[in-house]
């Protein structure tokens, strides 16, 4: 019988190697969750459609992150989180590039579904692999290192299309498939194979079901209110990825002076990432929550209401608060699943997180299409926000049953 996490006498020596790839998996993420949004304006001049009609293309990888997330963490734990974790990263690189070559909208957008499916599959178990580094106590730490490299792929997506001519839109599609490839490669052949095996195997032989999985062993309320809070964080987050330099732009901003706001709500979010896994693991749990839960809707609840260049500063604390709230979830996502079931648990996670990426966006331009103004939007977020931020106190405030074992 197998164990989930690493072997003890592995994880010191072997230990910023494998949170170093499972960092690098999570800024291939990154980089493709903004990259539609990025390349939008080039795709529409392209294939001569407007903005409006790229819908299906933004929704798209989202689509395939929510299918490949239940499936590949259901898979890392029958088969091993490596392998899942490799052949996910190919298979995202491989039809990445082939979006760059598609020669209609209908083609990108069907490769877009292919590279999301192929995605979903990595970030739970690159999570997964974190949390394992912590035994039978998971490390928030480690989870935040692995998470926080996701922010960073979405700014280096942004500054890369700032440099590229809007007909060059491929080239980010040619990136974004070759990253993961080498993410790939370096996973096979520099991560042990001990790390990440098949998980272990219930009494009688037979792996544990995924209603036991999710809701047994006590289980099921923890789980509901962890896909509460994670689809709905994920609707603010993704909101803001999709339509922050947008609405900052109609509080007042200049364009240059948005995008500056947008650079610096993905560098403050991964600081704030990592920032509150270190507190978390520090003795500072409940400060570190506290400063989270209530600092994001404070920052909104200022954006809604203030104009003009102090905008650049609020949209950095946002990042900071909204990321850092992320990893808050998925540390306790890692704490409450044993490592026989965790890649199940973290994969239905994932996929709740990736219904709120859709709704993010969809809310927005609701409200936007009802005749609200970016403030109105901002504040539509207040409700939204504090529901959230209660289950991340009922789920955080107290440690998880692994971690007093651990």
């Amino acid at each position: 019988m197998t164990s989930a996490s690493s072997p003890p006498d592995a994880r010191p020596a072997a230990g910023p190697l494998i949170l170093g790839l499972c960092f690098a998996a999570a800024l291939c993420e990154g980089f493709d969750v903004q990259a539609a949004g990025v390349t939008g304006a080039g795709v529409a001049h392209a294939f001569g459609v407007q903005p409006s009609g790229l819908g299906g293309f933004f929704t798209a990888g989202n689509v395939g992150l929510l299918f490949g997330a239940a499936l590949g963490g259901r898979l890392s734990d029958r088969v091993g989180r490596r392998i899942v974790l490799i052949v996910s990263l190919a298979v995202f690189g491989v039809f990445s590039l082939a979006a760059a070559q598609a020669q209609s909208l209908t083609m990108l957008t069907a490769f877009r579904v292919l590279t999301g499916l192929g995605l979903g599959g990595a970030m739970p178990n690159a999570i997964a692999i974190a949390a394992d580094f912590g035994g039978l106590s998971p490390r928030s730490g480690h989870v935040a290192v692995s998470y926080f490299g996701m922010p960073l792929g979405g700014a280096a997506a942004s500054a890369l299309a700032a440099v590229l001519p809007m007909n060059q839109w491929r080239e980010v599609f040619v990136m974004g498939g070759a990253t993961p490839l080498i993410a790939a490669a370096a996973i096979l052949l520099l991560m042990p194979e001990t790390v990440g095996r098949a998980a272990a195997v219930r009494p009688g032989g037979a792996p544990a079901s995924i209603a036991h999985a999710l809701f047994g062993e006590g289980r099921a309320y923890r789980t509901l209110a962890l896909w509460a809070g994670i689809f709905l964080m994920a609707l603010a987050l993704h909101l803001m990825l999709n339509w922050l330099p947008l609405l900052l732009q109609a509080q007042g901003l200049s364009k240059g002076q948005a995008a500056l706001a947008q650079v610096g709500f993905n560098l403050a979010g991964a600081a704030g990432a990592l920032a509150v896994g270190v507190a978390m693991d520090g003795g500072a749990r409940r400060p570190a929550v506290i400063a989270a839960v209530v600092g994001l809707p404070a920052v909104l609840l200022l954006m809604a209401v203030l104009h003009g260049p102090g905008m650049i500063g609020l949209a950095a604390g946002l990042g900071a608060a909204v990321l850092a709230v992320q990893v808050i979830l998925y540390a306790v996502a890692g704490g409450l699943y044993p490592p026989s079931v965790r890649g199940t648990g973290l994969g239905a996670s994932v996929a709740f997180s990736r219904v709120g990426s859709i709704a993010g966006p969809a809310f927005a331009a609701v409200l936007l299409a009802s005749g609200g103004s970016a403030g109105q939007v901002l504040a539509g977020l207040l409700p939204i926000t504090l529901a959230g931020g209660a289950c991340v106190l009922a789920l955080s405030w107290r440690a998880n049953p692994l971690e007093r074992l651990g």
